[in-house]
């Protein structure tokens, strides 16, 4: 499944880039894409497990940059 979210508070290209290195780590992900200046994601994952992956993706965000999120 390939999904896009809009980012909310994503206040930096490195940000943007280490984002898209960790979350290109999670288990499940095929594909991810961190645009900081379109402040936007695309992430490609398993059906099955798209949905966990998304809630770590997350939590990975929040972890790279506190204020940026996922808007649904």
């Amino acid at each position: 499944m390939r999904r896009s979210f809009k980012l909310e508070d994503l206040d930096c290209a490195n940000c943007a880039a280490k984002m898209e290195e960790a979350i290109g780590k999670l288990p499940g992900v095929t594909k991810v894409s961190v645009n900081f200046m379109a402040q936007k994601m695309i992430l490609e994952a398993d059906d099955a497990v798209f949905e966990s992956v998304l809630k770590e993706a997350a939590k990975t965000i929040a972890q790279v940059e506190p204020d940026c999120r996922i808007i649904m």
